[in-house]
């Protein structure tokens, strides 16, 4: 497959990392991009993605047109190409000519052109896009999901991935509000499209990009000023700004250097203040124990498909069994870095109760001491029977993202 040349344009950039995420099962974060204008580059992504959100209907278009199966960056020129088109009104002239040169740049594929010229230009009168039925999540997640919600919540819940993600906000205390929607959360939502480095109040960091899903977690924990708090799994670090914003004394831990770089980027522009530590948590020893522990754990991240929509060509069921095990054992790990009648916050974005609800069910069988703390009714989602709160990503106009979230006491909390 080929690779984007440092001089590619937007749609050969795109045409590329779709390529690699159905082809090779990979993230689109996995494959370097060109170094391009970072305007040109937002533009690839944001083409790659909605197309793959689109990319079961822009099959059916094609479908009739192409008799072979093409090679797998032919065949995704012709999808971005028809997403362009049908999804964000591209104009057909341009985006066929465009498609055409793209293909004719590289002799993997310059044979392929003519074809894709005579296929787009069909496609491009398609009538009936708007119609076609909004794309199912892979079969495996699918049946699972209806077990747990029912069909009519996957069905809501596929809808709000095909929607695609807003951005949301969480603020410093005092900031001033830039122009968006308030949610009763607290989180602001800005409108679809917004430049999130133009607004006011970036620079000065007064607020940063977090999904207002994500924002709850930290807000359960509901630290006091001077508390010292743990945040594992920190990176990026939305949680361990909104735990400094409130006052606490924060260690932000993560094993991963590379993303612990964008955690202190994000402190140093919000002038926020943490103990950043890159480290295992099954090896790290702290000096004492934490008032409160905030445990994001490594997860599916299914509740986060409206904004990766490469997550479901890379997610597979074997991955589930192994990303349990692993949480079992980092909730056991983080339970015993809390103080006697220390409290901890455990969650995940994702939908599946393996994840969430099981985790804690299976904690309390393991530390008999252990209970699950009420969680008051938050602005959106729902509580859980074993006492935790769960969203999904059809619970707020625009979507959220799915989440689990438990605060747990430690012994006789």
């Amino acid at each position: 497959m080929p690779h984007p040349s440092p001089f590619a344009d937007p749609r050969q950039i795109a045409a590329s990392l779709v390529a690699f995420v159905v082809g090779e099962g990979r993230m689109i974060g996995d494959l370097p991009l060109p170094d391009t204008d970072p305007a040109e580059r937002a533009r690839a992504q944001r083409l790659a993605l909605t197309t793959l959100r689109n990319l079961p209907r822009a099959d059916a278009v094609l479908a009739p047109f192409v008799r072979r199966a093409p090679s797998e960056m032919v065949l995704a020129v012709l999808r971005v190409s028809v997403v362009e088109m049908l999804e964000l009104g591209g104009a057909p002239h341009g985006v066929v000519n465009a498609a055409v040169g793209i293909l004719r740049k590289h002799p993997h594929t310059a044979s392929a052109a003519g074809m894709a010229n005579a296929v787009l230009r069909k496609a491009a009168v398609y009538e009936g896009w708007a119609d076609l039925p909004v794309p199912r999540l892979p079969g495996w997640l699918h049946r699972r999901l209806k077990a747990t919600y029912g069909d009519e919540a996957v069905r809501a819940i596929e809808a709000a991935h095909h929607a695609g993600a807003a951005i949301d906000l969480t603020l410093k205390p005092g900031a001033e509000v830039p122009d968006g929607e308030v949610l009763d959360s607290g989180s602001v939502r800005l409108p679809f499209g917004a430049q999130v480095s133009a607004l006011p109040g970036y620079e000065g960091g007064e607020w940063w990009v977090q999904d207002a899903a994500a924002a709850l977690p930290a807000r359960l924990l509901a630290v006091q000023p001077g508390e010292s708090v743990l945040d594992l799994c920190a990176a990026p670090g939305g949680k361990t700004m909104q735990l400094a914003a409130a006052g606490a004394v924060v260690t932000a831990l993560d094993a991963s250097d590379s993303r612990l770089q964008r955690l202190r980027m994000n402190l140093s522009r919000t002038e926020l203040a943490a103990t950043v530590i890159c480290a295992d948590v099954f090896d790290w020893h702290p000096e004492g124990p934490f008032d409160a522990v905030l445990l994001d754990a490594p997860c599916s991240a299914t509740g986060t498909i409206r904004r990766h929509p490469d997550l479901p060509y890379v997610r597979k069921p074997a991955d589930v069994v192994s990303l349990v095990d692993l949480q079992a054992r980092m909730i056991d790990r983080a339970l015993g870095f809390l103080k006697p009648g220390g409290r901890m916050v455990y969650c995940t974005c994702s939908l599946l109760p393996d994840e969430g609800e099981a985790q804690i069910t299976a904690a309390l069988t393991r530390h008999p001491g252990l209970r699950v703390r009420p969680v008051a009714a938050q602005a959106f989602g729902r509580a859980t029977p074993e006492g935790g709160w769960r969203t999904r990503p059809d619970d707020l106009p625009g979507g959220c993202d799915g989440f689990y979230m438990a605060v747990l006491g430690a012994g006789g909390a």
